[in-house]
């Protein structure tokens, strides 16, 4: 990133509070880093994230000039969620970006091993913190004279994902889905909401759920020959986030995927 770049970002983030759900690790974590790094006030949600390393990141954003804050909770409980969105608004005094990024798999189940208990489970956390959030922060948005929201959807809301992947994939083309509905029903309050929906990003969540051979083979298959990382899906936040940069984007899902998906 040039130093005019930088400088402009800077200009548009300084001083504002964005709050990034699931950003003790992975893409969330990349995400809080940069925001802290251009002058934004950075609330940290995290829930099964080492505390430890959470300290550590948010040590090392104050260290950098930034400054940050922890919100641990479990975002399955919808009253989790709106208490979390709440105290962040009391501790930073206001709210000007959500960034929902928390989520997971759950497990690989295929078709035959799925049982209501495992919907509920992909869905809650998925799809269903998601819409809480929104609304939790949608009175200080309005209060405010606007806000931007940016949700993390994946390239399996597309693709259908692999084997053993059919709800979360479900739940995150249910992410995408309501950040196009939440662009046309909020954008005469000034609010943006897009999407960004990273390819195979090689973080825990693929240690987790894939093998390194299912990865490999993905691997090969990618235009740039290589699995993405979290910070490939930073210069898309920051863009998101700048009004000066996308004041005209709303509405959208945008791919980073190394040419994994094209359309």
């Amino acid at each position: 990133m040039s130093e005019d770049q930088t400088d402009l970002l800077r200009a548009n983030l300084s001083g504002k509070v964005v709050l990034v759900t699931g950003g003790g690790s992975g893409i969330g974590a990349a995400i809080a880093a940069a925001f802290g790094r251009h002058g934004t006030k950075v609330g940290i949600h995290y829930h099964d994230s080492d505390e430890q390393v959470v300290s550590a990141q948010i040590a090392k954003i104050c260290a950098a000039g930034g400054s940050a804050f922890p919100f641990p909770a479990d975002l399955t409980s919808s009253e989790a969620v709106r208490k979390m969105v709440g105290k962040a608004i009391e501790h930073f005094g206001r709210l000007d970006l959500l960034i929902n990024n928390a989520g997971s798999m759950v497990a690989r189940r295929r078709l035959e091993e799925i049982d209501d208990t495992f919907i509920d489970q992909v869905f809650n956390l998925n799809a269903r913190s998601v819409v809480v959030a929104c609304q939790a922060v949608l009175p200080e948005f309005v209060k405010q004279g606007g806000g931007s929201i940016i949700n993390i959807s994946s390239i399996s809301a597309r693709t259908g994902g692999s084997p053993g992947s059919s709800i979360y994939s479900a739940s995150k083309a249910f992410v995408s889905t309501l950040t196009r509905s939440l662009a046309q029903e909020l954008a005469d309050r000034n609010i943006r909401v897009n999407a960004i929906s990273p390819g195979t990003i090689d973080t825990a969540f693929h240690e987790r759920f894939s093998s390194r051979d299912k990865l490999e083979k993905t691997r090969v298959k990618i235009p740039l020959q290589r699995l993405g990382t979290a910070e490939d899906c930073v210069g898309t936040a920051l863009y998101l986030a700048a009004d000066s940069m996308s004041g005209y984007v709303t509405g959208q899902v945008i791919e980073v995927n190394g040419g994994q998906l094209m359309i």
